[in-house]
């Protein structure tokens, strides 16, 4: 999944239209102008976004209206979760590795 997802965002078109739909659901012509992209290409990248799962469509009367699907954004954050406790945990030692520092500065009478 997370391969999947991972090149499907890839594509800086992609990656834009998905920020756009951030805001909330769109139509194709919303999308064109956001992207700056003309209206076939618009619509080549929903349907790739929505076999990777990441957009919904909803018909509204002769529009369709497009939206972000949360699965797919939840399953990269899971997989993230798992290497931000790995910099986390740096982070945490280079704060007390600082810390210390900072502390045999002041025992030694340094400013």
């Amino acid at each position: 999944m997370q391969q999947i997802a991972f090149q499907t965002l890839a594509d800086p078109t992609r990656l834009r239209i998905v920020e756009a739909l951030a805001g909330g659901e769109q139509a194709v012509g919303e999308l064109v102008r956001a992207v700056d992209i003309d209206q076939s290409g618009v619509s080549r990248h929903l349907r790739i976004l929505g076999e990777a799962g990441f957009v919904a469509m909803r018909p509204d009367g002769a529009r369709r209206l497009y939206s972000l699907r949360p699965e797919p954004f939840q399953a990269i954050d899971d997989w993230v979760r798992g290497y931000r406790q790995l910099w986390e945990g740096r982070l945490d030692r280079f704060d007390v590795a600082l810390a210390r520092r900072r502390d045999t500065r002041l025992s030694e009478g340094e400013k």
